[in-house]
């Protein structure tokens, strides 16, 4: 027997049995129909709700793949001020991309009373899915949108059909560097906003030549190297992240290759670095910071909202161009 069950069983959310464990607002009605069927079943909450502490703890639990991103620093600064001024605290934890260890972290976190989490940037298994319904805690995610809790996800598709546009007026032998689709946000859903560029003007989402990178610069560099050896007459790069172009740019300069004259290429996510390389990198903005604040007002409503059924809320923020000398 799991949350999830006690909820179906009872005809409310499993926000609603959240809330009667922890002692949260709850009608009269709903608190009923849950008390039945928790003595019809004679379950009893596991480890980490029975440790749970009624009330609020003024923290938030805030888990993150990597800390020496330029975009999580950026969204950690909206959510820690965000939760400064609804006088909360957090509490950080880093998987180091290991996916296992998001689970471990929701688990621990649960156990250590706090009101909420917020998880950035992850990838979902069925392991982690099956932990997210069964949350006893509310739980918000960064920069994914998925099924049955609130999130603040970016425009990814658009951005990128957008952006390579820009550069189908430029180039003819245009290429991609992205990463796996197991990150359906900036693999999957980056690399159809390039697929739906291709197909708005005329050459076909079949003709796009994708390579795979990791999240580096290292990955975007041995990419590009791939890409140079098999298709030596390619003019223009679109990159899933800053980062990879960047590794880009320098596998092009030591191929003797000019960025833009011989080839252009363009990134995402307007980092810091972009503004100091050679030439300056072209690139998807994308609000990071607004992703935070955001991310914590949603977890806000959910505990401050009367009503325990209150509904997901899954936001999608916008993104700029930002041309630069790299197209």
């Amino acid at each position: 027997m799991t949350i999830k069950e006690v909820a179906e069983l009872a005809g409310v959310s499993t926000a609603a049995v959240s809330r009667y464990f922890n002692g949260g607002s709850l009608s009269e009605e709903k608190r009923k129909k849950i008390r039945e069927v928790i003595e019809k079943t004679n379950y009893v909450p596991n480890a980490m709700a029975q440790t749970m502490r009624t009330g609020r703890s003024g923290q938030i639990g805030v888990i993150v793949p990597y800390i020496h991103s330029d975009s999580m620093s950026q969204i950690m600064e909206g959510i820690s001020e965000g939760l400064k001024e609804n006088n909360y605290t957090f509490i950080l934890a880093c998987t180091n991309g290991e996916k296992e260890k998001e689970v471990m972290f929701i688990e621990s976190m649960q156990r250590g009373g706090i009101d909420g989490i917020i998880l950035m940037g992850t990838v979902m298994t069925p392991r982690l899915r099956d932990t997210l319904d069964n949350s006893i805690l509310p739980i918000v995610v960064t920069g994914q949108s998925f099924s049955g809790v609130s999130s603040v996800y970016h425009d990814d598709v658009h951005s990128l059909k957008e952006i390579t546009l820009m550069m189908l007026k430029k180039r003819k032998k245009i290429v991609y560097i992205g990463v796996d689709d197991e990150d359906a946000a900036t693999g999957y859903a980056r690399r159809r906003g390039v697929e739906k560029a291709f197909d708005e003007a005329g050459i076909g989402a079949d003709k796009l030549i994708c390579g795979i990178s990791d999240y580096t610069m290292k990955g975007g560099y041995n990419e590009t190297i791939k890409m140079l050896q098999k298709y030596p007459d390619l003019d223009g790069i679109v990159c899933a992240t800053d980062r990879i172009a960047h590794g880009a740019i320098i596998a092009l300069r030591e191929n003797g290759r000019n960025v833009p004259e011989d080839v252009s290429v363009t990134g995402v996510g307007n980092s810091w670095a972009d503004r100091v390389s050679q030439p300056q990198l072209t690139t998807v903005k994308l609000y990071f910071e607004e992703c935070g604040r955001v991310a914590v007002r949603l977890m806000m409503n959910i505990l401050n909202a009367e009503d325990s059924d209150i509904p997901i809320s899954n936001i999608k923020l916008g993104y700029q161009i930002i041309e630069r000398g790299s197209i």
